[in-house]
């Protein structure tokens, strides 16, 4: 009678550990019905779901970095060539090229000591794009400067966003509403990788060695032939109304690329074009959906280089020379 206690102890053991081990082998079967999109997509949108929360994009303003130059909390990288840099940079800023920006992160400074990182280039773009990768990696302190260094003075703008403002196509709008497609396939990922945090780490290995200018497409190209894109108005259903790409689609930004939402729509075998007002909020949707695997490009200068005029009427985020500053830089 002494025994049973222990006996029935060993039984119990035996049952939670056979337990245990069953519901471990259950957890690894549903894993593996996954495939590297979902764990993915289910990794980033359980961590933080940047681009579809209010975070994204993650701009800031000349003002408040200028009040900032000399704050040792704030570092400025800027990203442009070696020769414009040493034309005119802002006071402290180091310079580093985009595609190296993750190993400067990761090899060069510690990022936890900055309150705010701040990415730098011509236009604000390629800023856009590159601050948007190394947030979906977990560095939520890092800003690209809005309207890059063409809000510093006017001959960085000049150089930039006042020659590429353009009303060419205003004329060419159309406001029918195009229905988006019904939900289909995701795209292909083949990292051989098991884990969400490791599938994103391939991934942005991999995005980091191209250059954004490979993912910049031409306002005029889409107007020539818009029926060889799939066309994103990635801006606000009033803007849309109004008057859009013809053949463009409403995507909502902050909503309509979660994947328990509209993600799904989108086409795995056509090249997606993103446009919003100024190309700095596609510019962050881009890097996005590069890393989920989709074709997609972003329209340069968003609805500023088509419609700049009407943007100006409607007081919609138009670049003027009201944008611009008489910054002091370093030379």
């Amino acid at each position: 009678m002494r025994k049973t206690p222990f006996v029935l102890t060993i039984v119990c053991l035996s049952f939670f550990v056979l337990g245990f081990s069953q519901t471990d082998v259950s957890l690894e079967t549903t894993n593996d019905t996954q495939t590297e999109f979902e764990i993915l997509v289910n990794y980033l949108q359980e961590n933080g779901n940047f681009i579809n929360s209010d975070l994204a994009p993650a701009l800031i303003t000349p003002d408040e970095l200028k009040k900032n130059v000399k704050n040792e909390k704030f570092l400025v990288l800027d990203i442009r060539s070696d020769s414009w840099f040493e034309y005119g940079h802002i006071k402290n800023a180091k310079n580093a090229a985009g595609p190296e920006l993750l190993g400067y992160f990761e090899n060069k400074i510690t990022p936890l000591d900055y309150e705010k990182i701040v990415i730098v280039c011509y236009s604000g773009q390629s800023a856009s794009y590159y601050t948007s990768l190394l947030r979906l990696m977990g560095y939520d302190n890092v800003y690209s400067l809005k309207w890059g260094m063409s809000s510093w003075r006017v001959d960085f703008a000049e150089n930039s966003w006042l020659k590429n403002i353009s009303n060419d196509f205003a004329d060419k709008l159309e406001t029918a509403v195009n229905l988006k497609p019904e939900k289909g396939a995701f795209p292909e990922l083949r990292t051989g990788k098991t884990t969400g945090k490791d599938i994103l780490r391939a991934r942005l290995t991999e995005l980091f060695k191209i250059p954004y200018k490979e993912f910049i497409l031409k306002s005029e190209a889409i107007f020539e032939a818009p029926e060889e894109y799939f066309v994103m108005h990635y801006w606000g259903e009033e803007n849309y109304a109004l008057g859009h790409i013809p053949g463009a689609i409403h995507y909502q930004p902050q909503f309509s690329l979660d994947m328990n939402n509209e993600l799904s729509t989108l086409p795995v075998d056509r090249k997606i074009a993103v446009y919003g007002e100024n190309g700095l909020d596609a510019a962050y949707a881009v890097a996005y959906l590069n890393v989920l695997g989709y074709d997609v490009g972003n329209i340069a200068y968003g609805a500023n280089g088509f419609m700049n005029k009407v943007l100006k009427n409607e007081n919609w985020g138009a670049f003027t020379k009201k944008e611009v500053n008489m910054y002091p830089v370093i030379e």
